[in-house]
């Protein structure tokens, strides 16, 4: 056995508790009171443990306003107990339990406001337990927090990580996938069964084959519930359905072994109502009232507060703990700040951004913030953030995919965000769809009846402009594979049989995205054109409703793409100001095609867009082979 110390930060809680039993038996012992030590506002308890699994509890005397004190229920008269009561006792009696109504209501309106202190006790999980079971043991089935004990200190579990030394893509190299752990793998046959960390590491093969370098997991923290995200309720512990610690570190190796980057999406504007702070002592990690209220999904940290007597920033420590946790226990490789506007701190941010970056150490750690409406001062110069999401791309391509009347001025300002004020490739992340968002297929059908390959069509002239404008892109998990979905909050499993193989080829429109998105997914990583925020206009037609743009590198690779966003086919159409003379090679449709006079000339379908690569100064086609005697004779005679 071994001394362990429980610890419990409350400052200006009156007292607390320990519960704490073996992981195999039932019911909790006797509570053990904690010493509180006022230089720093911590409780402890300390206590010999033996190796093993173990469940605790906290209890405190609560100060937060909104855990009210009960009301009692008035008595039932019918009781054998009140029998003997006369009519008067009665209803003295029932006068008496108005006015403690009273009393007490009026105590928790005084709570709401000046959050003073009360005898209610509330048990609650350690706000830092790594690993909880919700389901609890004991009789009122209440959540624990699960300690593990290994030769006398206290261990996440045992994985050993062995692919740390793998190389890992730059940030302006990325391009990410968005999933949902529960919703992108596992029991394909059965739209209930929950996926988890194993079933997408069993799915690695296929993002591979996919090209891109970089996952990005929705939130991954345990959320009351089998199935949520954005309402953590325990910042230090992953979601149980989700499967183990060592499970999430085996799939985050197993990318980084294949050379994809791993990044979480984290909730640091809100919590859960549930949330163990806001049990203990409301005011001093929270708000006291929503910033916003039509913006509101919880109580909302309030990072402005400083505690002078214990010097300390309460919503800033907790936060940046739970983000280097994560950090340096799972190594992630960048972190997504949900809702950043509405965290409207950017010294905070600033700070986290600097602690996630120093924890990550080395590597590269990419760091992008949902800031909408998008707008540079979140990553500029004076910006805390990497990126964020381009949401102004996504409408401005809605635009363009769903409606004949396109605004090219609107178009170009989202190609080249420089235009918006951006600075460098990684500022922005575009996207066609993310969970926020109904597929873009969907939008086309629901709005326009769109559907079929007229839809498909207009999917992929969205994701050529997606691929080569400037930014970092970022794939929605199933929209690659042609997925008809509307948004749910419930679940919503990727349906593999999309692209599964069928003799009838009624799937030949998914499988045919899926090979285009591939194709454009390596182009992007193989050109170094694209990791640099060259792009310049070098054709505008209004009429025709044609726009032209190049990329180019300052190692020589140009690429240039044209598209014809009309509903009308454009036969053998003059593309002026072409970069450079020589032969290209258009992508799209696999064949190559000489410049000269700094024009060429194309065939565009409707809504269409071609993509030139350069193939050099010497490249020249290769010659025609020469015919055979035999054929020269045939022709001969």
């Amino acid at each position: 056995m071994a001394p362990f110390t429980f610890t419990l930060f409350a400052p200006y809680n009156k007292q607390a508790a320990l519960r704490l039993k073996n992981a195999n038996v039932r019911m909790f012992g006797v509570d053990i009171l904690m010493e509180k030590d006022e230089s720093d506002g911590y409780f402890r308890a300390t206590l010999d443990l033996a190796d093993g699994i173990f469940h605790y509890q906290f209890k405190i005397q609560t100060k937060s306003w909104f855990e009210k004190e009960p009301e009692p229920a008035l008595p039932n008269y019918d009781d054998d107990e009140y029998k003997e009561m006369t009519q008067e006792e009665k209803q003295e009696k029932t006068e008496a339990h108005a006015r403690l109504i009273d009393e007490i209501r009026e105590r928790n309106r005084q709570r709401e406001h000046e959050a003073t202190f009360t005898e209610i006790w509330y048990t609650f999980v350690d706000p830092y337990a790594t690993d909880v079971d919700e389901r609890g043991t004991d009789d009122a089935h209440k959540a624990v927090g699960i300690l593990t004990i290994k030769n006398g200190k206290r261990i996440i579990d045992e994985y050993e990580w062995k692919y740390d030394h793998c190389p890992l893509p730059p940030d302006e190299e990325l391009v990410i996938y968005e999933l949902h752990v529960g919703d992108f793998a596992s029991g394909d046959d059965d739209p209930l069964c929950r996926g988890q960390f194993k079933h997408v590491t069993q799915k690695i093969d296929y993002l591979k084959a996919l090209g891109v370098n970089a996952i990005e997991l929705m939130p991954i923290k345990e959320y009351p519930g089998n199935h949520s995200w954005y309402n953590p309720r325990y910042y230090f512990a992953i979601e149980t359905s989700y499967g183990t610690t060592a499970d999430l570190k085996e799939m985050i190796d197993e990318m980084h072994k294949n050379g994809i980057r791993v990044l979480l999406d984290g909730v640091y504007n809100h919590s859960d109502c549930s949330s163990p702070l806001t049990q203990i002592d409301h005011d001093y990690w929270y708000h006291h009232n929503p910033k916003d209220v039509t913006m509101s999904w919880g109580p909302e940290w309030n990072y402005s507060f400083y505690d002078p007597k214990y010097n300390i920033w309460p919503a800033r420590k907790f936060v940046g703990d739970s983000i280097r946790y994560m950090v340096e226990e799972f190594h992630i490789d960048g972190i997504r700040f949900d809702a950043a506007r509405q965290i409207q701190n950017f010294d905070f941010l600033h700070w986290v951004v600097r602690e996630s970056k120093k924890a990550a150490g080395p590597k590269p750690f990419y760091c992008v913030a949902e800031f909408l409406p998008d707008e540079p001062c979140i990553t500029n110069i004076d910006g805390p953030m990497d990126g964020c999401w381009h949401d102004s791309f996504y409408w401005a391509l809605r635009d363009v995919l769903l409606h004949d009347n396109t605004d090219i001025g609107r178009l170009k300002s989202v190609i080249d965000c420089r235009q918006q004020g951006f600075l460098g490739v990684t500022n922005v992340v575009n996207y066609i769809g993310n969970h926020d968002h109904d597929r873009m297929l969907v939008e086309l059908g629901k709005e326009r009846s769109i559907f079929g390959a007229e839809a498909f069509k207009r999917i992929r002239l969205g994701v050529v402009i997606q691929m080569t404008s400037i930014g970092i892109p970022m794939i929605w998990m199933g929209e690659e594979i042609g997925e008809y979905k509307e948004k749910t909050p419930d679940t919503a499993k990727v349906d593999w049989s999309l692209i599964a193989d069928r003799e009838d080829n009624a799937n030949e429109l998914n499988k045919n995205l899926l090979a285009f998105y591939h194709g454009l997914v390596l182009l992007r990583k193989e050109n170094k054109a694209f990791f640099q925020t060259n792009l310049n206009f070098i054709h505008e037609d209004h009429n025709a409703k044609v726009l032209a743009y190049q990329r180019w590198s300052e190692s020589g690779e140009r690429v240039v793409v044209v598209v014809n966003l009309s509903g009308h086919y454009l036969a053998h159409y003059r593309v002026p100001n072409m970069p450079t003379n020589g032969w290209w090679h258009e992508w799209t449709f696999n064949y190559d095609v000489k410049v000269e006079h700094n024009e060429v000339f194309l065939d565009l379908a409707e809504r269409e867009a071609k993509i030139l690569v350069w193939l050099g100064d010497h490249w020249q086609p290769p010659a025609p082979k020469p015919q055979s005697d035999s054929t020269s004779t045939e022709q001969n005679e």
